[in-house]
C-alpha cells in the first residue's frame, strides 16, 4: 500500500492535534521570544502595574479586562493562551501551550499550578526524535483552582467550578461542581446552600460600612453648612 502523505506542515499539525516534529522552522525563535518576555515580566517591579499589564498583553494571545498575574509566570509560547475578564493567577504558574489554553471570565488560579497541553510518545524511540502532539485545555467562567493543581492535555472544565488544591485533572469536569483529587473527580454540586453564611456576614459588614459612610457625610455636611452660612447643603 502506498504511503499517504499529510499535506499539512508541522505547525499546522500541531494546531490540529496531530503528531509533529517540534523542530519546525520558527518554533524555537517564538519560544525564545516568549522566554524573554516572561523574564522581563517576572523582573518588573510589583508596584509597576501598568508595565506588567503591557507585558502580559504582549505575552498572551488575548487578554480581557483587569488581568492580575503574580510573578513568576512561565509559558512555552504565550500566543496560544487566551484569558477573559478579571483573570487572576498567583505565583509560579506554568502554561505549556503548544496547544491552545482558554480561560473564561473571573477565573482565579492558586499558586504553583500547571496547565499542560503537550503530549509526548510513550515509545522512547519516537520521543527521542522530538515528536509530540498537543490537545487544548478549555476553562469556563467563574472557576477557582486551589494551589498546586495540574491540568492535563485535552481537558475541558465547565463554569462555576472549584478545583481543590493538589488536584491532577485528567478528564473533563462539568459545570457547577466541587472537584478534587488525583485523579480529580467530582465530589458534589455547588448549590444555593453554599452562600447564606457569607451573605449574612456581608450584610453585617455592609451595614457597618453604611454607618461609617453616613457619619462621614453628616460631618461633611456640617462643615459645608458652617462654611457657606445659611445656604442649603444637599449631599
Amino acid at each position: 500500500m502506498a504511503e499517504v502523505m499529510n499535506p499539512m506542515n508541522d505547525e499546522e499539525k500541531c494546531a490540529n492535534g496531530l503528531w509533529y516534529y517540534t523542530t519546525f522552522e520558527g518554533r524555537e525563535e517564538e519560544h525564545e521570544n516568549c522566554d524573554d518576555l516572561c523574564f522581563e515580566y517576572n523582573n518588573t517591579r510589583p508596584t509597576n502595574l501598568a508595565e506588567r499589564e503591557r507585558l502580559i498583553r504582549k505575552i498572551f494571545g488575548k487578554v480581557g479586562k483587569n488581568p492580575y498575574i503574580e510573578p513568576t509566570i512561565q509559558c512555552g509560547f504565550g500566543s496560544h493562551i487566551e484569558v477573559g475578564d478579571n483573570f487572576y493567577a498567583n505565583n509560579n504558574c506554568v502554561f505549556v501551550d503548544p496547544g491552545k489554553i482558554t480561560f473564561g471570565n473571573d477565573v482565579f488560579i492558586g499558586p504553583n499550578c500547571g496547565f499542560y497541553t503537550a503530549i509526548h510518545p510513550l515509545n522512547y524511540k519516537y520521543r527521542n526524535m522530538l515528536i509530540e502532539r498537543a490537545e487544548p485545555i478549555t476553562v469556563g467562567d467563574n472557576v477557582w483552582f486551589g494551589g498546586s493543581c495540574v491540568v492535563l492535555p485535552g481537558v475541558t472544565i465547565g463554569s462555576n467550578v472549584v478545583i481543590g488544591a493538589g488536584s491532577v485533572v485528567t478528564k473533563d469536569i462539568p459545570s457547577g461542581v466541587v472537584a478534587f483529587g488525583n485523579p480529580c473527580r467530582v465530589i458534589r454540586e455547588i448549590g444555593e446552600g453554599d452562600g447564606p453564611e457569607i451573605a449574612a456576614q456581608l450584610h453585617i459588614s455592609r451595614s457597618y460600612v453604611s454607618r461609617i459612610e453616613k457619619s462621614a457625610l453628616d460631618k461633611l455636611k456640617e462643615a459645608l453648612t458652617e462654611a457657606l452660612g445659611e445656604c442649603d447643603v444637599v449631599l
